[in-house]
C-alpha cells in the first residue's frame, strides 16, 4: 500500500483510478486492500472539499436568493426588517443587518443564522 497526499489533479485522477481498481476487487473488511480503499476515499473527499469548495452566499445574497425562491417582493420583508426604506437600504448594502433583523429574517425566511451573520461582501 503506497498512499500519499493528493496535491493536484494528477494525484486526484490517480487516486480515483486506484479506488476503481480496489472497488472491482471487492475486498473484505479488515484486509490491506479495504484499508487502502478507505484511506484513499478519505483523501479524495478532503481534496474535493479543498479544491472545489463552494462558499456560502453573503447575507444579502442569501436573502435575495430566498426571496426569489419564495417569489417575494421587497415589501414582503417589511415585517422582518421594519419599513420599506430600511428594506431597500439593506438590499442595496447601504446599511447592515441588526441582530433583531437577523433573527427575524432567519425565522421568517427559514434561513440559517450562520448565513445571515457573515460579513457582507462589498
Amino acid at each position: 500500500m503506497s498512499i500519499r497526499p493528493i496535491h493536484n489533479e494528477q494525484d486526484y485522477d490517480d487516486a480515483l483510478h486506484r479506488v476503481d481498481y480496489l472497488m472491482d476487487l471487492d475486498p473484505k473488511m479488515g484486509t490491506k486492500a479495504s484499508d487502502e480503499l478507505e484511506v484513499l476515499v478519505l483523501l479524495i473527499e478532503k481534496y474535493e472539499e479543498k479544491a472545489w469548495a463552494i462558499s456560502e452566499p453573503d447575507p444579502i445574497e442569501a436573502i435575495k436568493i430566498r426571496m426569489e425562491e419564495l417569489q417575494l417582493k421587497q415589501k414582503d420583508l417589511v415585517p422582518f426588517i421594519g419599513n420599506k426604506s430600511k428594506v431597500s437600504e439593506i438590499l442595496n448594502r447601504k446599511i447592515g443587518l441588526s441582530l433583531a433583523m437577523i433573527y427575524n429574517l432567519s425565522q421568517g425566511l427559514h434561513l440559517p443564522l450562520e448565513a445571515l451573520i457573515q460579513r457582507p461582501r462589498s
